[in-house]
């Protein structure tokens, strides 16, 4: 098991591009399984959650070639279906949660699918209901044999539908969207997801020939085609990247540059930012963080506790909720935390008031952060339960006084490449230990 060793209060300067998506490259790539012509994806980034799906592809019998440092080329013109039903590609499977994703394009196009139940984080329940429901109202059966807790899922023909969903389930729409593209006749999807990510999806569906429109509200019709092509697409840089750099820049009082941000598909995330009173500039397509001394929160207008809480986009996302926590440490002033979506995630804030931070923690869903301005924090040792709250404890060990551990650095690496290498070149002071 990886550890970080952090030497805290090391000030960062400079510029640091962000990596491409990874809740985009994991929709993206399980599309290229819609068609035998290849597809071309760039701005890919190198994390064990990407890499680990693309082997799984390679498994199956897709051709996988890397192009460049970041650009692969897809061609899934000989799918093995009997390696869905082997012991290899259930283990593999199990432990990603991204390859929840390949139903919905093995169903429409092969007309059947196996999937074990898929791993991921350890931040409580993840239903996959959404999924399987709208997927089935296309003309799918599913079977779930609970002894080995896999789902079968087959359908002798797929026929468009309308459908409202439960929730705005982001996953649950890519997997419905990737079916109804080669469904017949019109679906239509009401409560669907609408994230950045997922308009990119479908920008990429159309490119190969989908008839989707709606694309960017919650509203989404889909003309069901007969086959697919191939198409080039470059995935967005990851917004919760971005989130974190500018986090680590407000809690050690550093002036970074963060380049190529897409700052139109950013919603209200800097803005959220500079509620918490981080100040941050935009400059063309990047964000300037200047040093700050200390920043304060701000209030609602009648005075009360600010709240953040996550939501459906264009709401905030829920994965920036444990880096908004943490730097809300260092503020003045107070914040009441609500991550609505999981009921675990907020469970690493003990980690954090053992470094000195004075949290409530009301229930799974809320916590109530008490800034005590830029008083530094102390160094401890911990380990990351998941890919959110990792990058959340490194934030505070980067500004804690003294050298802090990190253990099961595996989890930060599922979603933020080469990290501690890309920090170190601003001045950070982190060593790894495999």
């Amino acid at each position: 098991m990886a550890s970080f060793i952090i030497e805290g209060g090391c000030r960062l300067s400079g510029e640091i591009t962000p990596q491409g998506a990874k809740n985009e490259a994991l929709q993206v790539i399980c599309s290229v399984l819609l068609t035998p012509e290849e597809v071309i994806i760039e701005n890919i980034p190198d994390i064990l959650d990407v890499n680990n799906l693309i082997a799984l592809l390679g498994e199956m019998g897709v051709e996988t070639r890397r192009l460049s440092e970041d650009t692969w080329s897809f061609k899934a013109e000989n799918v093995n279906l009997d390696y869905l039903e082997t012991p290899e590609f259930l283990k593999k499977s199990a432990s990603l949660r991204g390859s929840v994703m390949i139903i919905g394009p093995l169903v429409a196009r092969f007309g059947k699918a196996s999937l074990p139940k898929p791993g991921g984080d350890k931040i409580g329940r993840r239903r996959l209901d959404t999924h399987f429901i709208g997927i089935q109202k296309l003309g799918a059966d599913f079977v779930y044999n609970k002894e080995q807790q896999i789902y079968n899922i087959s359908a002798k023909k797929l026929t468009g539908a309308y459908m409202l969903l439960d929730e705005a389930s982001v996953t649950g729409t890519a997997n419905i969207l990737m079916t109804a593209v080669l469904a017949e006749g019109e679906t239509t999807i009401y409560n669907a997801a609408c994230e950045p990510y997922l308009q990119q999806l479908c920008k990429l569906l159309n490119k190969m020939g989908a008839k989707i429109t709606g694309v960017g509200s919650n509203l989404l019709r889909i003309e069901g085609v007969k086959s697919l092509g191939g198409a080039t697409h470059r995935i967005l840089p990851d917004m919760i990247e971005i989130g974190s750099f500018i986090g680590m820049a407000a809690m050690t009082a550093s002036e970074i540059t963060i380049k190529n941000v897409a700052y139109d598909e950013l919603g209200i995330i800097p803005d959220t930012f500079r509620r918490l009173g981080i100040k941050l500039e935009r400059r063309g397509d990047d964000i300037f963080i200047p040093a700050q001394k200390e920043y304060e929160i701000d209030t609602f207008i009648d005075g009360s506790i600010l709240t953040i809480a996550d939501a459906p986009w264009p709401g905030l996302t829920p994965d920036l909720i444990s880096v908004l926590l943490v730097v809300a440490t260092q503020a003045k002033g107070s914040v009441l935390i609500h991550q609505k979506m999981f009921e675990s995630r907020l469970f690493f804030v003990d980690k954090l008031i053992d470094m000195g931070a004075q949290i409530i923690l009301c229930d799974p869903h809320r916590a109530t952060v008490i800034g005590t301005g830029k008083r530094p924090m102390r160094a401890t040792t911990m380990t990351s339960p998941d890919i959110r709250a990792g990058i959340a404890l490194l934030i505070a060990a980067m500004c804690a006084d003294g050298k802090s551990t990190i253990h099961n650095i595996d989890q930060i690496d599922r979603g933020y490449q080469n990290i501690d290498l890309r920090l170190n070149q601003l001045g950070a002071n982190i060593l790894r230990l495999d």
